[in-house]
């Protein structure tokens, strides 16, 4: 929920609860892309305007700032978030450049999904095969997702009209469609 943060309701919706604790501004935040782990349903992921954050609630209902561990240069700002399928401590996000200016670009034009597979507590850029220079351009909240195949494949749609894909979980991508309009989404069926 934009401006309230998270909420969660465990009748169908007749009561809410705010999920909050832990997250830099527990109110006013704007949660970007929220996740649900489909092997392990108490791992949460979110990636919103104050980072990138784990879950574990089972362990208590407090997020953790897991995206403090990404490079300072990149910072932990950014739209998508997406999980591995079957493995809870793996996921993948796409930073965008959150300066003052807020220009929601690639950092520094440089384009680079991170991902981690150790629930956070490192990220690796994976960046193969993508611009190294003047590629600004951002993916939205909805602009990536995978796929169950093994290794996982990760798709990303960019505001300049291009599809880019990884067969090998992000070791290297490469351009599938050019020159379409600004992208909003990009789902597998």
């Amino acid at each position: 929920m934009s401006g309230g943060g998270v909420c969660a309701s465990e009748d169908g919706g007749e009561t809410w609860r705010t999920l909050n604790e832990g997250v830099v501004a527990e109110y006013g935040q704007d949660p970007h892309c929220i996740v649900q782990h489909p092997a392990d349903p108490d791992r949460l992921w979110m990636q919103s305007h104050y980072g990138v954050y784990r879950m574990d609630r089972r362990a208590g209902e407090t997020w953790v700032r897991v995206g403090a561990n990404l490079p300072e240069d990149v910072g932990d700002i950014g739209f998508p978030m997406v999980v591995h399928p079957r493995n809870p401590d793996a996921a993948w996000v796409f930073p965008m450049d959150g300066t003052q200016v807020w220009p929601r670009t690639s950092p520094a034009g440089k384009p680079a999904v991170y991902g981690t597979r150790d629930a956070g507590a490192s990220w690796r850029r994976l960046d193969a095969g993508l611009p190294t220079e003047q590629a600004w351009w951002t993916v939205k909240r909805q602009c990536m997702c995978s796929d169950g195949a093994d290794p996982v494949g990760l798709y990303l749609g960019t505001t300049s009209g291009e599809v880019w894909a990884s067969a090998d979980e992000g070791a290297a991508f490469a351009c599938i469609a050019r020159h379409l309009p600004h992208i909003y989404s990009v789902t597998m069926g």
